[in-house]
């Protein structure tokens, strides 16, 4: 039996970017014969006012209570074959973790992450901590890693400067518990995005062409978001995410949205939402920037946007027809079942432990 420690950040079956680049390999480790255990830095009392304004001395407290967690942790490590580190050992500081775990204790590293976090991009909510951030030590952890696992090529374009043994691991979908239940019937049809308070943001950029477009269709707008968004559009239904209606809040819709900036942070993530509504066939109307090309293939399972008028026409197309709705959403899930399935990259993700 190999066994595998997995340093995370959150706790289990919370944060997206756990969920669906490695949480979701789970079941297939244990039928490889491997064993596994999960250690995230944030209890799940800490994981509910983490991103919340306020609570400062909470967040401190359950922030030293990590530390102290993490220090501990070390005197197990030798009973592990690999240690998967996800982001970072610790959200604040230098790698110490890593550099322990790495030099003095001679460990396998699989170093994982999905977002460009050498830059900086610390959330409203804890702007308080970013000068402790310590972003430089990505290259530091990629240095020490054995491996490093990348979500896309704009990662491992970066992780290759400091790490040969890079492997592109694309952010999947498991298309047995992502797929479509019944045939929309909304009328009018529903234009839907879902995201955190993070990417939340990004909605502003939609609102010129939104009220574009309310002058000739009828339509609606549905938000599934951990929290309403600050918006200036406000013709819009909120739904409280929650993981165990996820698949029959995002079914709801009949448009699914991924609008981005074009910077080099938003050239690094993954593409996860626009993931999501081909793996339930809705058609993709995304932002053209990094991993979305590769994606959606324009006019056949979604639309890439480069302006606002991009943004009307690609959407009038899809509001004005359902059969175009559901032609470019069972593209979608067959190149998402083919290409970014659990199923389809189970080998290339047990290839991160050989």
């Amino acid at each position: 039996m190999k066994k595998v420690l997995f340093i995370v950040p959150y706790p289990t079956g919370e944060a997206p970017s756990q969920r669906f680049r490695f949480e979701q390999y789970f079941e297939i480790l244990k039928n490889n014969h491997f064993q596994y255990i999960i250690k995230p830095f944030w209890s799940v009392r800490a994981w509910q006012v983490l991103y919340r304004p306020g609570y400062y001395f909470a967040k401190t407290g359950y922030f030293f209570i990590g530390v102290i967690k993490r220090f501990i942790l070390l005197f197990s490590m030798r009973k592990y074959q690999f240690i998967f580190i996800h982001r970072e050992a610790m959200p604040l500081g230098p790698p110490v973790i890593e550099l322990l775990t790495g030099k003095i204790l001679k460990k396998k590293i699989i170093y994982d992450f999905d977002d460009a976090i050498w830059l900086p991009n610390t959330s409203k909510q804890n702007r308080f901590v970013s000068w402790l951030k310590w972003h430089g030590k990505v290259n530091t952890i990629c240095r020490l890693s054995w491996k490093v696992s990348c979500g896309n090529d704009v990662l491992a374009d970066y992780a290759g400067k400091f790490n040969e043994n890079v492997v592109v691991n694309p952010t999947t979908i498991d298309t047995d518990y992502h797929k479509p239940l019944t045939d929309s019937k909304n009328n009018p049809p529903v234009i839907g995005w879902t995201g955190t308070h993070s990417t939340a943001k990004y909605l502003a950029l939609l609102t010129p062409a939104l009220k574009e477009l309310k002058k000739n269709h009828e339509f609606s707008i549905k938000i599934i978001c951990d929290q309403p968004p600050a918006w200036d559009y406000e013709d819009f239904e909120f739904v409280s995410w929650q993981k165990e209606k996820e698949i029959e809040q995002l079914n709801s819709i009949d448009i699914g949205i991924m609008p981005l900036e074009n910077t080099e942070w938003e050239k690094g993530k993954c593409g996860f939402k626009a993931l999501q509504y081909m793996a339930l066939e809705k058609p993709a109307v995304v932002s053209d920037v990094g991993v979305n090309r590769e994606i959606t293939d324009h006019g056949k399972t979604g639309f890439l946007c480069s302006s606002i008028e991009d943004w009307v026409d690609h959407l009038s197309a899809l509001l004005k027809s359902e059969t175009l709705r559901k032609e470019l959403g069972k593209n979608g899930r067959k190149k998402v079942i083919q290409n970014y399935s659990v199923d389809s990259n189970a080998s290339l993700f047990l290839s991160l432990f050989e």
